[in-house]
């Protein structure tokens, strides 16, 4: 394993304060407009967070005056507590029922990892009832193999992909002492060390934030069509947040430009690999509003949101990592949803190690 990041690689990340709303005393308009997970931010509101700064900003979790019900996403507080103590974090959910639980290669995970990070998968009762029909219950203590099980309640949102957009862009909230992070989606089995993973993809390239290509497609434009195509979600909406993207300045992916700034527009955002610094937690911050405002397709915000933060923040750089999917298959195979059985073809024979090299 490489050495831990050297002062001067910590030195690289823009040092600012966030601080986050965590209830409005007043809500919008009358009593229709009950309390919202995401908060009631206006636009102007929201085009103020982009600044790198000292701030106090929307970021999940936001409830209403005295007397209203929670916003949702409501965890035991002896959950909370124990979430508080992790410093190295590796999560993943299912909601709904919608998914199988895939453990880590237990083989692949050192002695170190098993006893200093944090495998917390979030469920909901019903996944929780399912998984436990089928064999899977948690020990006295919580755990089913290495993952310690955390219950959500009163999940925030009726769509349960747009309710998994927060234990997966919300880590800085949900682990307020974590260092690092590593975030599966649950068609995702961890196949490598965490802290080997955490060492590849952040330290080596001094990157604050780790996140992979798309497989086939680099622009926003084609994503868009292909949303549409496979219906994955109303298409006046993703119209609208599109339009809207486009007033803003989003243009098209030139995989020609000399001095692009990213590789491809389009992630794979199924695997992300965090430094909880200033910027990243920004970041986290910034796509998830996107995502509680538009479309819950968060391959549409993505590039969207990094280059207006890059755009308005010159003088302090983001430290983002975009790296082949071929990558990511090294570290976590791929398998669908309970709907689909068929899982990844093999990925090309990368070993991630002191000596490893991904194929440029």
């Amino acid at each position: 394993m490489g050495q831990n990041p050297s002062q001067e690689e910590r030195n690289l990340a823009s040092v600012f304060s966030l601080n986050y709303i965590l209830k409005e005393q007043k809500l919008v308009g009358n009593a229709l407009f009950g309390p919202l997970f995401g908060g009631h931010q206006s636009l102007q509101e929201r085009d103020e967070t982009y600044y790198a700064e000292n701030q106090t900003l929307h970021c999940g979790f936001v409830e209403g005056p005295e007397g209203h019900p929670s916003s949702g996403f409501d965890l035991d507080e002896t959950d909370k507590a124990y979430m508080a103590t992790c410093r190295i974090v590796v999560s993943s959910c299912i909601f709904g029922g919608s998914d199988y639980l895939r453990r880590p290669t237990k083989s692949k995970i050192g002695s170190y990892s098993k006893k200093n990070v944090c495998f917390i998968m979030f469920l909901d009762e019903l996944t929780l009832a399912t998984l436990s029909s089928e064999g899977h219950v948690p020990d006295e203590n919580g755990f089913i193999g290495l993952w310690r099980i955390v219950i959500v309640k009163n999940l925030p949102y009726k769509d349960m992909r747009r309710a998994g957009k927060v234990p997966k862009f919300l880590a800085q909230r949900l682990f307020p002492s974590a260092l690092y992070s590593i975030w599966l989606d649950s068609k995702l089995r961890l196949h490598a060390d965490p802290m080997l993973i955490i060492e590849y993809f952040l330290w080596r390239k001094k990157a604050e934030y780790a996140i992979s290509m798309h497989y086939d497609r680099t622009c926003v434009w084609e994503e868009v069509l292909q949303n549409k195509r496979l219906n994955k979600y109303n298409h006046t909406a993703i119209d609208e947040q599109f339009y809207f993207y486009q007033s803003d300045g989003l243009v098209k992916f030139n995989d020609s430009a000399q001095e692009s700034v990213l590789p491809s527009y389009v992630p794979e955002g199924s695997f992300i690999v965090r430094a909880h610094t200033p910027m990243s937690n920004l970041f986290s911050c910034l796509w998830f509003n996107e995502v509680n405002r538009f479309t819950s397709r968060d391959q549409l915000s993505f590039t969207y949101t990094y280059l207006k933060l890059r755009r308005m923040n010159t003088g302090k750089l983001f430290h983002l990592n975009m790296f082949k999917d071929c990558e990511r298959r090294a570290v976590a195979k791929l398998f669908h949803h309970r709907t689909n059985e068929t899982t990844d073809p093999p990925p090309t024979n990368l070993r991630l190690d002191n000596t490893s090299s991904m194929p440029g």
